[in-house]
């Protein structure tokens, strides 16, 4: 009997080796998608997802105060910053599958599902490809100690589907479309073309995933009768415990359907705040 969607979400929440959890994460998102594309969808289902997913004995994780800081100009530093994006990655292909378990009791139409299955095959792939940019510069995932404080945000909105959209696609997505051209160039100046070539991609389809995220946050506040740049306001400052940090981009934010009115007053509260 096939698996449904939500049980196909916790064997990849479940599976703790990184390379054969982003395998299976490829295959139950084929199997999604072809079965929509046959117009015989399989069944969303129930199943109950972990409280945290199941992870590799490497990397040792730490609190991000601890996490070494290496200079980016160096080999070293530039195999740091692409270890820690396959960390971001790979806990994206978490987060995308948990938002399919951990919310399926909701009322959602299938494009949901189908929304948040690619997003994931995407990051699935989005690893791998740096896990190819780390062996060709002589590291591996694994290598060096990661961030321990990236579940955190699951945890805290696993009781709220908009506060897990306002605050994982809309917030912490958003911020890599920031950051990414920064790295870009970076790789650029040290002749790292493939690194290059896998940031271009991940930073192009970054944008759909946080534009994932505004539309079904949109469709929320629509079916609820809510002002969404209200409730986002509120959801952001109880759920997210960071700050929103200037420089933006504002284009690529305005492609994936933040305009600045949703994120330049957080950053404007927060600095009153102190």
């Amino acid at each position: 009997m096939a698996l449904t969607l939500a049980e196909m979400a916790v064997e990849v929440l479940t599976c703790g080796d990184a390379l054969q959890k982003v395998s299976l994460g490829r295959a139950h998102a084929a199997a999604w998608l072809a079965s929509r594309a046959a117009g015989v969808p399989l069944a969303v289902g129930r199943a109950e997802p972990p409280l945290q997913p199941a992870r590799p004995a490497a990397p040792e994780l730490l609190d991000p105060r601890d996490v070494p800081r290496r200079k980016p100009g160096s080999l070293a530093g530039r195999q740091a910053m692409l270890h820690a994006v396959a960390h971001i990655e790979l806990n994206a292909v978490d987060l995308h599958w948990d938002i399919i378990a951990r919310f399926c009791d909701q009322p959602m139409p299938l494009g949901f599902y189908d929304d948040w299955v690619r997003a994931a095959d995407d990051e699935c792939r989005h690893f791998l490809m740096l896990c190819d940019c780390l062996a060709a510069m002589g590291s591996h995932y694994g290598a060096l100690p990661a961030h321990a404080g990236m579940w955190r945000a699951a945890e805290d909105t696993m009781g709220d589907l908009q506060a897990r959209l306002a605050v994982v696609p809309m917030v912490l997505e958003a911020r890599g479309l920031d950051v990414t051209p920064g790295m870009i160039a970076l790789f650029q100046g040290a002749g790292e073309a493939g690194a290059v070539a896998a940031l271009q991609v991940i930073y192009a389809e970054e944008v759909s995933h946080v534009a994932y995220g505004s539309k079904w946050f949109n469709w929320l506040c629509g079916r609820e009768g809510t002002d969404p740049k209200e409730v986002f306001h509120d959801l952001v400052r109880r759920y997210f415990h960071g700050s929103l940090k200037p420089p933006f981009n504002e284009e690529k934010r305005a492609d994936a359907g933040l305009p600045p009115d949703f994120y330049w007053p957080l950053v404007e509260a927060r600095g009153q705040g102190g």
